[in-house]
């Protein structure tokens, strides 16, 4: 077993950082914003839209929305579950450069697969359903490129000799 193995305690927070990042997607573009939904490309809610296929169409959105938000929150979970263990082992260094840049990470492997295969490849959606959406869809994966660059690199660059578990331990039994 490696002494310090922090591959745990990446691979969980990767995980919650994806899960977070749909959320943030979905709460902020699909809710708040509401510049569109899971399929609004294929099943349009804004425009010139009768309103009885408006109905169902918002139906069959908010359908597919809860399914997403679904899946972000089993990526948290699991994520956290992760988490739990790594965190009790006592070869796994906690650093909060280590977990924010692997949250961070998970959030751009989010975007980034996510504006890939949605936006681009199956084209249920757009990040802004517009003739014009095509600046907002690259502007959507750079962001998730940014994202893995930076939380790459804070990563990389955690130097930190964080405490191990019976250092943890003995930290916490002081309390």
């Amino acid at each position: 077993m490696n002494p310090r193995d922090r591959r745990p305690l990446i691979s969980s927070a990767t995980m919650i950082g994806i899960g977070m990042g749909g959320f943030v997607d979905g709460i902020l573009f699909h809710q708040l914003m509401q510049l569109h939904n899971m399929l609004s490309a294929k099943f349009p809610v804004s425009g010139a839209v009768e309103p009885s296929t408006l109905a169902v169409n918002l139906e069959i959105n908010m359908f597919w929305d809860g399914l997403f938000h679904a899946f972000c929150w089993i990526m948290t979970a699991v994520g956290l579950g992760m988490l739990w263990h790594a965190v009790r082992r006592p070869d796994v260094p906690l650093s909060t450069r280590t977990f924010v840049g692997s949250l961070t990470l998970g959030w751009g492997i989010f975007n980034l697969v996510e504006g890939v295969i949605d936006h681009h490849i199956l084209q249920v959606h757009h990040v802004v359903e517009t003739t014009d959406h095509l600046v907002w869809d690259l502007t959507f994966l750079g962001a998730g490129l940014l994202l893995i660059l930076l939380g790459g690199w804070l990563i990389w660059s955690d130097r930190s000799e964080a405490p191990t578990g019976s250092a943890r331990r003995t930290l916490g039994d002081a309390r």
